[in-house]
């Protein structure tokens, strides 16, 4: 599986680009990489452009560790939606899924977090949803960051 390349669309004010990677460690950079040119758009500070960069890689990382086990092959796909006034991030893929401790599906606050990926993107973001993909298979996490004028 080779990653497709980005899809920019528009929506009014908002400009949007979407990327598929397979699920493998090493395509991450590609989505780093969509980032810094999305952000050609909307020039960000460098402090906040490494943070969306480092919430991004821990998204996608998640994605890659833990939604495809047992050597399956996956995709993860991600969404960039950038506003005048924000970046809308969505990692997506069609892999096992979350649980919380009691085994219900994962919303946030409820995760019951293994490693410090969460934590951090939580941290870093202003708003976060997590839960199941849209078939109600695999996952979703969806960050927002406001960017300042």
């Amino acid at each position: 599986m080779s990653p497709s390349p980005p899809s920019p669309t528009s929506n009014g004010d908002a400009r949007m680009v979407r990327l598929t990677i397979p699920a493998k460690a090493e395509y991450i950079t590609l989505v780093r990489l969509a980032l810094s040119g999305l952000s050609q758009l909307r020039p960000l500070s460098d402090e906040l452009l490494g943070d969306l960069k480092l919430a991004v890689t821990e998204a996608c990382s998640n994605s890659v560790r833990h939604a495809y086990r047992d050597g399956r092959e996956g995709a993860v796909e991600v969404v960039y939606e950038l506003h005048p006034d924000r970046l809308i991030v969505e990692v997506r893929d069609e892999g096992e899924g979350f649980t919380t401790a009691d085994d219900t599906p994962g919303v946030a606050g409820s995760l019951s977090e293994g490693g410090l990926g969460i934590a951090i993107i939580r941290e870093l973001a202003d708003e976060l949803e997590l839960g199941p993909g849209a078939s109600g298979k695999g996952s979703r996490l969806r960050f927002v960051k406001f960017i300042p004028d």
